[in-house]
Parts: C-alpha cells; sequence; structure tokens
C-alpha cells in the first residue's frame, strides 16, 4: 500500500521537474504545501474531475498562486483534463498551465490569482455566495447546495492589507464553510520574514471571530484532525495555521529563500528525488499513484447522487428548480427588456432633472426585483452612492439578503464581488466615490482580466462634487478606468442613459462595467426612437444645429447639457454644430467603421471635447488639431458650480476658445 507520503511526493517531483524544464516558477510552496494539498483533495474535497463545472463542488482557491505547478500537479493526479504534456509546458506560451493558476484557461481553476490576497478575498466572495444560495434554495431534506471554499495562502497573502479587510468581514458575517490554510513557512523572497512580519496570527483571526488552530503541515494526522474540527464549527470561518518547511524534501534549499521562486537546478532535482527516496524518471508517475490519486470515479458517483437528489427537489420545488437552472445558466429573465423599454418610454416624456446616481437609484427599483441575482453592496457609502433601493435586504440581517454592507473596504469588497461572481447564480453590483476606486484598482483590473459580470458603480464623478475638496475629486480616475482592457466604462448624461447603462453591464458577459455618476443635477433629454437604439452603442448624435456640420463636440455625463448650450450659442452665430454622447468610448469605438464614421465623419477636423477630468484621453477622438476641455490639475474647495466656472466649465468661455482656436 503505497504511503501518503509517496502520494504527496508525487505532488512535489511533478512541480520541480516542471519547474526545471520551464526553467522558471516557484518551487518552494508546492514541495512545503504537497502533504496538505494530498489530504484535502483525497479524503474531502468534493468534486467531479469529469465535470469541472459542477454546480454542488467544493471550490478551491491557491491564493499564493505562484505555488500553481502545486495546483496543476493535484488536478493532473485527479483526473482532470491536464495530460503530462500540459504539465511539461508550464509557463509556456497558449499551456493550460500558465505561470499563475487563469480562470476560463485550465479545469478545475476557479479564479485567477497571483496578485497575493486576492484569491483569499475571493475565496470569502465563494463563501458568502454558497450561503445565501443554501438559505435560498435549499429546503428540508434537500440541501441542494452544501459546500466548503477552501483556500491555500501564505505569509504573502497575510501581510496584504486585503487580507485584513476580507478577513474582518468574513468572521462578522459567520461563514462557516470557509477553511483556509495558512502555509506559515517564515520565509517569502526577501528572506526570513520575522524581520518584517511578527503578527501574532492566531490572535489576530481570533479577534475576527475565526476558529483557529495551529498543526504541522507535514503530519498527516494532525492535518486530518484539523479538518474535521474545522468542518463542526459552522459559525466561525477556520484558520489553519500550517507550519511547513518551504522547498520540502530539498536536502540543500529546503528552509530557504532560494527555493521560493526559482528552479532547484538539476543537480538539486536529482538530490531530491534521492532523499525522498523517488526512483522514476523526470515527468513519471506510476500506474499505482494515479490509481491512487484518480476522483474520477467517486466524482462520478458523487454527482449522481446529487443529480437523483435534484430530480427529487424539481419535483417537490419544481419553481425554485427551475430558478436555480436560470441562474447557474446565466440566463436573464425574458421580461427585462421589456421593463427597460417601458422604462425609457416614461423617462422619454419627463423633463425631471435629477442627478445620474438618483437615476442608478431608479433603475434600480425597476431592474431589483426581477433579478434576484443581483447582489448589491457599498464601501460605508450607501447613502451617498443610493446603493440600496426597496428590495434590498441586507445578509447580515436576513437570510435572502441581497445587500452587503461591506464596510470601508474598496479593494476587499470588489475582491469578494469578483468571488461573488466566479461561484454562479450572482451578478454583483459595487459602490464607492470614484476618487476611491483607486484603492480597489487592482481588484478592478482582475475582474476585466478574469472577464467578470461585476457592475461597479462609481459616484461623485467630477469637481461638481464640491466643497470635500481635491482629495475627494476624481481628475484622472475616468480616463485611467478606459485604458484597462475589457472595462467598459459609461459616463451616461441622464437617466435614459443611465438606464441602457445598467442594461447593459447586466447583459454583459466579457468583463465587468463601470457606471461613472454625477452627485450634481442633469437635464434630462428627450430623444428619438433612434436615438435611444444608439445609446447602446456607446456614442450617438444627441443634437445637430444646422445642415452642413463642420464643428462636432463630443462630451460625457454632466457636461453633455454644457456642450448643448455651447452648440446653441455657436449656432446662433452662424456656425453648423452637432453635439456627440460619448456615454461609453469602448462601446462606440466596438461598432462597425459605417456607424462611427456616421457619427464622427473624419472630413469634419474642427473637434472639441468637453469632460470635466483628465484631457488627454480625448486625442483619439478630437485629434492634435482639436480642443481638449478638461482639467489637468488637481481640484479646489468650493461650491461645485462655483468650481466649474474657475475651471473653464461655461458657455462663454467655451465659445470663446472655440472661436479663438478654430480662427472664427
Amino acid at each position: 500500500m503505497l504511503s501518503r507520503r509517496h502520494l504527496s511526493n508525487a505532488i512535489r517531483i511533478l512541480s520541480i521537474d516542471a519547474i526545471q524544464k520551464a526553467q522558471s516558477g516557484h518551487p518552494g510552496a508546492p514541495m512545503g504545501m504537497a502533504d496538505i494539498a494530498e489530504v484535502l483533495w483525497r479524503d474531502f474535497f468534493k468534486h467531479n474531475p469529469n465535470n469541472p463545472l459542477w454546480c454542488d463542488r467544493d471550490r478551491f482557491i491557491l491564493s499564493n498562486g505562484h505555488a500553481s505547478m502545486l495546483l496543476y500537479s493535484v488536478l493532473h493526479l485527479s483526473g482532470y483534463k491536464i495530460s503530462i504534456e500540459d504539465i511539461k509546458n508550464f509557463r509556456q506560451c497558449f499551456s493550460k498551465t500558465p505561470g499563475h493558476p487563469e480562470v476560463h484557461c485550465t479545469p478545475g481553476v476557479e479564479i485567477t490569482t497571483g496578485p497575493l490576497g486576492q484569491g483569499l478575498a475571493s475565496g470569502v466572495g465563494m463563501a458568502i455566495a454558497e450561503k445565501l444560495l443554501s438559505q435560498y434554495f435549499n429546503r428540508k431534506n434537500f440541501n441542494i447546495i452544501n459546500h466548503y471554499t477552501w483556500v491555500f495562502s501564505g505569509d504573502g497573502c497575510l501581510m496584504e492589507g486585503i487580507s485584513h479587510e476580507v478577513c474582518s468581514l468574513a468572521g462578522t458575517l459567520e461563514l462557516g464553510k470557509l477553511i483556509v490554510f495558512y502555509d506559515k513557512n517564515g520565509i517569502s523572497i526577501d528572506g526570513e520574514v520575522s524581520d518584517w512580519f511578527t503578527d501574532d496570527t492566531k490572535k489576530r483571526f481570533l479577534s475576527y471571530n475565526w476558529h483557529v488552530i495551529e498543526i504541522n503541515g507535514h503530519d498527516s494526522e494532525e492535518i486530518i484532525y484539523s479538518i474535521k474540527i474545522a468542518k463542526k464549527n459552522v459559525l466561525k470561518p477556520s484558520l489553519i495555521i500550517c507550519n511547513t518547511v518551504i522547498g520540502f524534501g530539498s536536502p540543500n534549499k529546503s528552509g530557504k529563500s532560494i527555493s521560493h521562486g526559482a528552479p532547484l537546478g538539476e543537480n538539486e532535482v536529482l538530490l531530491t528525488r534521492k532523499q525522498l527516496n523517488w526512483n522514476y524518471p523526470p515527468f513519471h508517475i506510476p500506474e499505482s499513484i494515479y490509481s491512487a490519486w484518480s476522483a474520477k470515479k467517486k466524482g462520478k458517483e458523487i454527482e449522481l447522487s446529487w443529480n437523483n437528489l435534484f430530480k427529487e427537489y424539481s419535483i417537490k420545488y419544481p419553481e425554485l428548480s427551475k430558478e436555480y437552472i436560470r441562474r447557474m445558466k446565466e440566463k436573464l429573465p425574458n421580461e427585462l427588456q421589456t421593463i427597460l423599454y417601458n422604462f425609457l418610454l416614461e423617462l422619454n416624456t419627463s423633463l425631471t432633472s435629477i442627478s445620474t446616481r438618483e437615476a442608478s437609484k431608479n433603475t434600480l427599483e425597476k431592474f431589483g426585483n426581477l433579478l434576484p441575482e443581483l447582489i448589491g453592496g457599498s464601501a460605508d457609502l450607501a447613502p451617498s452612492n443610493l446603493t440600496i433601493w426597496s428590495g434590498s435586504k441586507s445578509i447580515k440581517k436576513c437570510i435572502t439578503g441581497n445587500y452587503i454592507h461591506y464596510g470601508v473596504r474598496e479593494f476587499g469588497m470588489t475582491s469578494i464581488a469578483n468571488g461573488i461572481f466566479h461561484h454562479g447564480c450572482f451578478i454583483p453590483y459595487t459602490a464607492t466615490f470614484l476618487v476611491f476606486s483607486d484603492y480597489a484598482r487592482n481588484a478592478i483590473r482582475m475582474a476585466a482580466l478574469m472577464k467578470t459580470r461585476h457592475i461597479f458603480v462609481y459616484t461623485h464623478d467630477s469637481i461638481g462634487l464640491g466643497e470635500d475638496g481635491p482629495t475627494h475629486q476624481p481628475i484622472e480616475h475616468i480616463s485611467t478606468l478606459r485604458y484597462i482592457p475589457n472595462l467598459s466604462v459609461w459616463r451616461p448624461c441622464d437617466s435614459s442613459e443611465t438606464a441602457i447603462a445598467w442594461f447593459y453591464g447586466i447583459n454583459r458577459k466579457l468583463g465587468p462595467t463601470a457606471l461613472i455618476l454625477s452627485r450634481q443635477n442633469v437635464k434630462q433629454f428627450l430623444r428619438t426612437e433612434d436615438q435611444i437604439k444608439n445609446i447602446f452603442k456607446g456614442g450617438y448624435i444627441l443634437r445637430d444645429y444646422g445642415c452642413n456640420i463642420n464643428y462636432i463636440i463630443i462630451a460625457t455625463g454632466s457636461e453633455v447639457s454644457l456642450a448643448i448650450k455651447v452648440a446653441r450659442d455657436l449656432y446662433k452665430s452662424g456656425y453648423h454644430v452637432r453635439v456627440v454622447s460619448m456615454v461609453s468610448a469602448d462601446c462606440f469605438d466596438s461598432q462597425d467603421k459605417k456607424y462611427r464614421e456616421l457619427v464622427l465623419p473624419k472630413k469634419i477636423i474642427n473637434r472639441i471635447s468637453i469632460e470635466a477630468g483628465s484631457s488627454e484621453y480625448w486625442y483619439k477622438y478630437v485629434g492634435i488639431n482639436g480642443i481638449r476641455i478638461g482639467i489637468d490639475t488637481f481640484g479646489e474647495s468650493g461650491p461645485g458650480e462655483s468650481l466649474f466656472k474657475i475651471f473653464g466649465f461655461s458657455v462663454e468661455k467655451i465659445v470663446d476658445q472655440i472661436k479663438n482656436h478654430f480662427f472664427i
């Protein structure tokens, strides 16, 4: 009979062989955590390699994503569609085994990890999703949603500030099915962490309301015991502190930082084989080890049992069953488009001036009851972001809740919501002031990288927020968000554009959507049916003043109404001017050439952009000879209306600038 150590050594050897062949990678953590992975995946982890996306599987997240070869080795050994050739192609272009785990790339990888701490944060999100879904769908004797979220993390994950944000919230929310293994090896890239990381981790997590146990991470019996105890603690997330040796099995590099992020070297690989009594050539795994590791038969049986339970559930609770299937398939209700259409008709008969943040709330009121998968939250700014609608219920206070009070945790909030989406059955929206999106920047980037359906609600979008001053007035933020691939940025000018922006974000499957919303009231515009349809194209002709257009003003958000006034003034002087509302530049850029030429004809080179933010972005539309009216310094403290005048956002100043520039 094969020993547990021999089975965990298969992880170690596969990892060091792949890293050595690639001449790149991190062998230390896979070697150090192999014993934990062997116990977890072979004894406790509920999954089916034949169907990696089976809905009631346990979720596993490798937060210390540099240890990716540990995960690839485990997936390969367990029977997932990761061949030995895939292992050999570790870190090579377009392989199934990239440098850090990437969702949609490797079967069995739940979420992209790499930036330390974010995997842990997304694990909190997945545990939240499981808890909410189980409370919503489960019935007596029908626990159709009943799985755990397991996270591997290292010293780096716990040093990152995001770990404090999310673990504090996880304890408050009593996420008992979240179990985190902390690889406490005392080593990071720079050496022994005792010189810069002396926290009492156990006390820290106890203060978060976690269950904490400390073990020898190389003792299988202790690992088994700790997991059993953690699973019994249903009201607290668990942290299992695993004392390990980095690079375990390497005679000369174990316990040292040199094993963290570089191949062991051919000679040390040979010595490690000898040390571990591994008498097989590179990339060769005996059939006896494959047989002991394979989870295909057991996984098939577990899923079949669940399928039978779900059939009975569907008979007894047909409506719940249909709803669960709809949400798992990410299929939106057919009525949503009708509701939007009727709402737009209603708005098009109204001239009420409200802020776009209020228009956003009104849209939530229209969509919310139809979309139980919509789960919101704000970083302690709900009364300002206006993200709570009449159907919002706090998940802390209501078992069927749909709103998370994240507290002042912008980074954690964003990464948690990424995890909620990638768990399945939810479309998250998160909110803060636009200027504080900087706190969440890397999680925004990860959402875009993973093509996460996540809606960012960023309010107080300009100097228009007023008296709070430069610390709260976003200048460069809209432009920098526009430069993130896969992120669609919408800055609506009124209620109609806001409603369509929401609809676009809810439907979008190619990545997240950022809604950039005003604090101050804006004018509501009347539109033709064609104009309303063209809002969906990101940029469209809002008004033409004259027949022979020779000037184009491109504006967004609250500056659109200013652009209209400027165009009217110029028209009175005999000039023919087009106003284009560029509600989403990335959406407009994705339209066909014919439509883009219709809106922005190349022959019209006299162009002006107006946006109360950084002006650099607008070169792409107005060219080097155009006028970019924006703000390229930080703001000032004072009433919003006064600031707009001070920074040149007035009809008189803009008209004068246009006339002087184009020698009118």
